[in-house]
């Protein structure tokens, strides 16, 4: 850990300790939550590490605020403060992320595609016959998915890429919080960083047509260009009877699929069986209000899972 990661860490087991929980919102419900009378100024510790409101002096505890300024998360504005940080509770941990709104380059995002996502790689560990060796969460982000694959892979090496620096700290943050060893976070793009083949490789990567161009969000042109990418590279790494999860969005125009499309033509002579899912066939409604999207019916969550046959 670095000198800023040890007091990140005691802040979560100081906010674990008091029982804080929080399950972090879509960011629209959040500002509208958010805009409602009495909720401008945070009143107590969920107000401040949940839903991202400024507080002055009194709301924390002054051991708490100190841990934030040892960190490097706390921010000042006169007698105004605000955590730079949130903490979002699922699966029995607490998840350290990016301050609300998640507007800067470096953001790194939890919120209900992570609660999906983390889902579905724990049902494809809980479905394999094999046990789990080796895992790789890719775009790893606040390191949730490969926290949980190795909750319930004890042994096994579970790396987390991303070519975030913020984002490879709170996964450092994060496994430790969990006690996960097996958890290792490593700068990677994609996979290039990282050497071997993969019992299971797990993915939630940016699948929008993010105008802004946010790192965290943008899928590229098309929203599926780095889902795409990922499901390239992945694919040529599994090992026999190793299995991808790919968690995705795709805009749904005139009725079609463009990103189920795309899939099934990468796939095709790669010798991986296939499953592709709709999970939530209606989100994100807003982003059809934009030029992005003004050419699409609906925007639907997916999930694929790609297995290679043993030997």
């Amino acid at each position: 850990m670095t000198i800023t990661d040890a007091p990140l860490v005691r802040l979560g087991r100081m906010l674990g300790a008091d029982g804080y929980l929080f399950t972090t919102t879509t960011p629209a419900t959040h500002e509208r939550v958010n805009r409602r009378p009495g909720n401008k100024q945070a009143r107590g510790i969920r107000d401040v590490f949940g839903w991202s409101r400024p507080f002055g002096p009194g709301v924390l505890p002054e051991d708490m605020v100190a841990l934030m300024d040892a960190a490097g998360v706390l921010e000042t504005d006169g007698d105004v403060w605000r955590s730079t940080v949130r903490f979002s509770s699922f699966d029995g941990e607490l998840f350290v992320h990016s301050a609300h709104p998640t507007t800067d380059p470096d953001s790194v995002f939890f919120g209900p595609d992570t609660y999906r996502m983390v889902n579905a790689a724990i049902g494809a560990v809980e479905a394999r016959d094999r046990p789990v060796r080796r895992a790789v969460d890719v775009g790893c982000g606040t390191g949730a998915g490969a926290i949980a694959v190795a909750k319930r892979a004890p042994g096994a090496e579970v790396v987390a890429v991303d070519i975030n620096p913020a984002a490879l700290r709170f996964a450092r943050v994060n496994a430790e919080l969990a006690g996960t060893p097996g958890v290792r976070p490593c700068h990677s793009d994609l996979l290039s960083g990282v050497d071997g083949d993969f019992d299971l490789i797990i993915s939630n990567p940016p699948f929008m047509i993010d105008p802004a161009g946010r790192a965290y969000r943008d899928g590229g042109p098309h929203g599926h260009d780095l889902p795409l990418a990922i499901l390239d590279a992945a694919t040529g790494r599994l090992s026999a009877d190793g299995t991808l999860v790919l968690f995705s969005g795709t805009g749904i125009v005139d009725g079609h699929d463009p990103f189920l499309e795309a899939v099934a033509d990468h796939l095709t002579g790669t010798g991986v069986t296939w499953t592709y899912r709709e999970v939530d066939p209606d989100v994100y409604g807003e982003e059809l209000d934009g030029p992005a999207y003004a050419h699409a019916d609906r925007i639907a969550l997916v999930v694929l899972t790609a297995t290679r046959a043993h030997g």
